[in-house]
């Protein structure tokens, strides 16, 4: 798991991600082939990102909010969403359950966890928002969301004062390096 500060392009973050799998599986760049692909029209001008490993499919995810950008890299599928907590307040999301809101108790830091989560576990699962929000119910508390009768471990951050980072990778441990401004910040659930 990777934080910087984003290129001045999305080719720059895509750079940043075969540079980020190169690191993870210790190989020379010129070894990575990594873009995107929409999974329903084929498209690679969008959709979701991908990597290989001479040949070897690596899981990959990324995402961006503003100033940030958070790269996951793994063995397996996993999901990534960074987002800042200002504008997740902002936002008039109806996306969350009544048990979210329920245990959120109007923190907008738990909230904005709410909503990286559920992104992350969309992400990891593959179809991201073509799935209704609402069919993933998440406690952050206890770095888990429900989605499709089964239970998916989370990891959930606080890199700094205005930013919350979920991965959803089944349970691998995370580690997060090449943090912005201050370090990780502080572990906001169990998580993985």
């Amino acid at each position: 798991m990777t934080l910087r500060t984003p290129g001045p392009d999305r080719a720059a973050d895509r750079e940043a991600l075969v540079a980020a799998v190169a690191s993870a599986t210790r190989v020379e760049t010129s070894a990575v082939r990594a873009g995107r692909v929409c999974p329903h029209c084929a498209g690679t001008d969008h959709g979701r990102p991908w990597a290989s490993v001479s040949g070897a499919a690596v899981g990959v995810s990324l995402s961006r909010a503003p100033g940030v950008v958070a790269i996951a890299v793994g063995p397996g599928p996993l999901g990534v969403d960074v987002e800042r907590v200002s504008r997740v307040a902002a936002a008039p999301l109806d996306a969350f359950t009544a048990g979210e809101l329920r245990r959120a108790a109007g923190d907008p830091t738990v909230l904005a966890a709410t909503w990286a989560a559920k992104e992350a576990v969309l992400k990891r699962d593959g179809r991201g928002l073509r799935v209704d929000p609402l069919d993933v119910d998440v406690e952050v508390a206890a770095g888990t969301a429900w989605f499709e009768d089964a239970v998916q471990p989370l990891t959930v951050l606080r890199p700094g004062p205005d930013l919350v980072l979920v991965v959803a990778a089944g349970g691998a441990a995370v580690r997060v390096t090449g943090s912005r401004g201050g370090g990780t910040g502080g572990v906001i659930s169990g998580g993985a």
